[in-house]
């Protein structure tokens, strides 16, 4: 829903971030698979991380893709403004990267 946040002060955390994932595959993925997301800043480093798992199960018969979604909260710690990222593996080999910037209100600028 956005990609840039304003902050008056730095360094900062900015609390409950949904980062919300739809994984889809084809009927021959059924089965449990990795998933992996880091939050990294413009030089590449993890500021937050985890892993976990994703299960698709068996679709319906005629049904070829599979999906599974889900909606994880965050309070994503922001050290100073710029370019900072959620980047997301599935299986070791990243599937997806969010941006996410943040800065002073123009007023504030610095």
């Amino acid at each position: 829903m956005f990609q840039h946040v304003w902050l008056s002060n730095f360094p900062a955390v900015y609390p409950r971030t949904h980062l919300v994932l739809r994984v889809r595959g084809r009927r021959t993925e059924i089965g449990t698979h990795t998933i992996r997301i880091r939050f990294v800043d413009d030089a590449g480093n993890e500021l937050l991380g985890g892993e976990g798992t994703v299960q698709f199960g068996e679709p319906p018969a005629g049904i070829v893709d599979v999906e599974a979604g889900a909606v994880l909260v965050f309070d994503v710690p922001l050290p100073r403004p710029g370019q900072y990222a959620f980047e997301i593996s599935l299986d070791g080999e990243r599937a997806s990267r969010v941006a996410l910037s943040a800065g002073y209100p123009q007023a504030q600028q610095q």
